[in-house]
């Protein structure tokens, strides 16, 4: 059964705005046709008129795909046309902007130059973001005009499916600017979670830590790359959906988890030493819901309805799979 896709139906918070994307590959790109699905008016800008042009036709393309596919809600591509349109250059695209995204390569160099550009063609307060992954954002801040307007704004790929929106301030942010983003972010559908300035944000220090960690027990001869695959899909993986690190550490237990650390440190000591945050909590007997206290403090008497919504979601989501069936790898 094929379900139509929604869009967010268009709010002044961003039906109003004028919006430029600076690198229009398929991370900027997709950002661009987020936004403008949103209601915003999305000027593309890239390296020249032509590649700039070049993508734009590329999305409206892919937006007639998606449609056919049920990915898109019927219109999308209209809407588009409507509200994306390709520059001549930087300059051009960002004179007028309310906000602007880049999102050109992740090279240190090539953001200096490119936020230098935006941000000296740009409105004085047009709000800037990055779209970088793993770069400080004070450390890019350098070349922008007025850096209490720029920030960190880290759509994953791919953007037009993919719901969560890191939102990283340096330490010269406005708080005006980090609202502005958000609320713009949130206007197109997406969902936003403000962390801090350090390399690697939250995202990926935990995208990369669960790789390592894989990595070596494939290196090890410990599991072939597909059963990591398997077990991480079939196991704590197929909670993830529903619930993060924190709620289901709750749910289990947090004295089951300080006793698991002490048997992995066993043999991995210094790797699995357990969270100072972890064991405080377990020496103020704030075991999760079963206390009705724990990271997130879910109450007990709520822990029945909890575990209903949980079993559920967990049906839910097996049925999905189900009717997806297997994805077309190997």
């Amino acid at each position: 059964m094929t379900e139509t896709a929604s869009t967010p139906t268009p709010t002044d918070a961003i039906s109003a705005r004028k919006i430029a994307v600076v690198g229009s590959g398929y991370m900027g790109g997709g950002i661009a046709q987020v936004l403008a699905l949103g209601g915003a008016r999305v000027a593309l800008a890239d390296v020249s008129a032509e590649v700039a042009r070049g993508n734009y036709d590329r999305l409206l393309a892919e937006s007639d795909q998606f449609v056919a596919g049920g990915l898109f809600p019927a219109g999308s591509t209209e809407i588009l046309k409507q509200n994306l349109w390709a520059a001549k250059d930087i300059e051009e695209a960002v004179a007028d902007a309310d906000f602007i995204e880049e999102a050109v390569p992740e090279v240190i160099a090539i953001k200096h130059q490119t936020l230098a550009r935006i941000s000296a063609a740009a409105r004085p307060d047009a709000i800037i973001g990055s779209n970088t992954s793993t770069i400080s954002i004070a450390e890019l801040s350098g070349p922008v005009i007025n850096p209490e307007r720029f920030l960190g704004v880290h759509f994953s790929n791919p953007s037009p499916f993919i719901p969560g929106v890191e939102i990283i301030p340096h330490a010269g942010t406005s708080a005006s600017a980090v609202g502005t983003a958000r609320d713009l972010v949130h206007a197109a559908g997406k969902q936003t979670a403000v962390v801090k300035d350090v390399t690697g944000f939250v995202l990926n220090r935990l995208q990369y830590a669960l790789f390592h960690e894989a990595a070596q027990l494939v290196e090890q001869g410990i599991a072939t790359a597909d059963d990591v695959d398997t077990l991480v899909r079939t196991t704590f993986g197929f909670r993830l959906p529903f619930f993060g690190p924190f709620a289901i550490a709750d749910m289990a237990g947090l004295d089951v988890y300080n006793f698991c650390y002490k048997s992995l440190q066993t043999d991995f000591p210094e790797r699995f030493a357990t969270p100072r945050i972890l064991s405080d909590l377990v020496e103020a007997g704030k075991l999760g819901t079963k206390t009705g206290a724990g990271f997130l403090n879910v109450p007990a008497e709520r822990t029945p309805e909890l575990i209903a919504y949980r079993n559920r979601a967990y049906v839910a989501m097996q049925k999905l799979l189900d009717e997806l069936g297997p994805a077309p790898i190997g």
